[in-house]
């Protein structure tokens, strides 16, 4: 017998030990307590890890004995049960996650990547959409911040689309400032992004391209971060912002490019517990 560990159940130790790590064991003090909070929440994230629905993963996990050893379940909770526990967790919970898992690794970096991706609001197929007249205008977006050495999600945001990216380089630069590389108090990483990100908002040292309104550029500022980022190209570190992309790439084949809830709030929760998920699998 072979004693290599399935990535399934290494993933669903990874995820036990957050819940526990950032949870309180139970959501309320006279709740029936036949499971911890911590596991009904890993098992939320194996949910969407497998990308499945509650009832399948149910039916998973009655079929899966090393699963349920690893998250000590004393049965295989409902399906109606892990739904309500998603609808419990809050995006503070998913942030405290994604920080317990990369203070776990010491990630610090020189390069940190954004990009945004679109995920379909509806399970529906494009052909069922088309005959029944019922096509998407909008769409849920994900924006993700990506180390470029560890190709781990950093920061996030989510929202609604189409819409610019400028709003969420801010909130991205924030969150993932924490583990960039600093000497001293100086900072000295770089954030790279797409001209999709161009705005007030960029700051200097920043690599990203200036929209060129009307054909051309005319602000000296401006003229100075196209040359910075033209000199980035050639030097090849410009070209790392693809594996954000990847990265993206990487959500939508693996955890799916579609949205399950039907609620806003619960729609605008998904784009983050998918990268929360990569994270457990890279």
């Amino acid at each position: 017998m072979s004693d290599r560990e399935s990535r399934y159940v290494r993933a669903a130790r990874i995820a036990y030990e957050l819940t526990q790590q950032t949870l309180p064991r139970y959501s309320r003090p006279k709740s029936p307590h036949h499971f911890t909070l911590p596991q009904l929440a890993a098992c939320v994230l194996m949910t969407f890890y497998l990308d499945l629905s509650y009832r399948d993963m149910e039916e998973w996990l009655l079929a899966s004995d090393k699963i349920c050893q690893v998250l000590e379940l004393p049965r295989v909770p409902d399906h109606s049960t892990l739904s309500r526990t998603y609808k419990k967790l809050r995006v503070v919970n998913f942030a405290a996650m994604k920080e317990q898992l990369l203070d776990n690794l010491e990630i610090e970096e020189e390069g940190i990547a954004a990009d945004s991706t679109g995920f379909s609001p509806s399970q529906a197929s494009a052909y069922y959409q088309t005959r029944s007249g019922r096509v998407f205008r909008e769409f849920i977006k994900g924006a993700y911040a990506v180390g470029i050495r560890s190709q781990f999600i950093l920061a996030w945001r989510s929202g609604r689309g189409p819409s610019n990216d400028a709003p969420y380089l801010a909130r991205l630069r924030r969150d993932a400032r924490r583990y960039g590389r600093y000497m001293g108090k100086r900072r000295a990483w770089t954030m790279i992004a797409d001209a999709g990100f161009d705005g007030q908002q960029v700051q200097d040292g920043d690599l990203i391209p200036p929209i060129r309104r009307s054909g051309k550029l005319v602000d000296p500022l401006r003229k100075a971060r196209a040359d910075l980022v033209a000199a980035a190209r050639l030097d090849g570190l410009y070209g790392q912002r693809w594996k954000s992309e990847t990265v993206n790439s990487v959500i939508k084949r693996k955890f799916g490019d579609d949205i399950r809830s039907r609620l806003p709030r619960l729609q605008n929760r998904e784009p983050l517990i998918k990268g929360l998920v990569y994270n457990i699998h890279v």
